[in-house]
């Protein structure tokens, strides 16, 4: 089956979000894993805000470098950021949002919300980075083929 029609079609933040209100409705359905509250809260905050100083970080990059930031057009980036957190991860704005949606799941407490990050992952991977994948090596030839080689896509 033929998906490219998909291909940098859904804003990921709003993937995110479809997502996320995904995993608040399973949360009831599942069973709920044994973890104190206090304890799933402060794992969920240390998670987020790890997950917003990725998303932050990889921003201002963008915006210093005075690149697009709009993911559906990256064939209007201007410039190929590799510092900063972008020596850690290719996609430092979407680990962002993988590590809100695993913040999420870890403070819903219930196993088939955990799904969520997954299928986050998976879907951004196939219909979002990829595509632009091949974007930024039609624009920036070798110079991105080497920064793949030095830097993962995820972490």
């Amino acid at each position: 089956m033929n998906t490219r029609w998909l291909e940098l079609k859904v804003p990921p933040p709003v993937v995110g979000l479809v997502v996320g209100v995904a995993m608040w409705f399973l949360a009831p359905l599942g069973p709920g894993l044994a973890v104190p509250d206090p304890a799933r809260l402060w794992l969920a905050l240390a998670v987020a805000a790890v997950g917003a100083g990725f998303d932050l970080t990889g921003l201002i990059a963008f915006v210093r470098r005075r690149t697009t930031v709009n993911p559906l057009r990256p064939t209007h980036t201007s410039a190929l950021v590799t510092g900063g957190v972008y020596r850690i991860t290719r996609n430092p704005m979407y680990v962002g949002m993988a590590c809100l949606l695993t913040a999420l799941a870890v403070w819903l407490g219930a196993l088939w919300p955990w799904l969520g990050p997954v299928a986050f992952v998976l879907y951004i991977t196939r219909f979002q980075i990829q595509p632009e994948e091949r974007v930024l090596t039609t624009l920036f030839g070798e110079a991105y083929t080497a920064y793949t080689r030095r830097v993962r896509r995820w972490l």
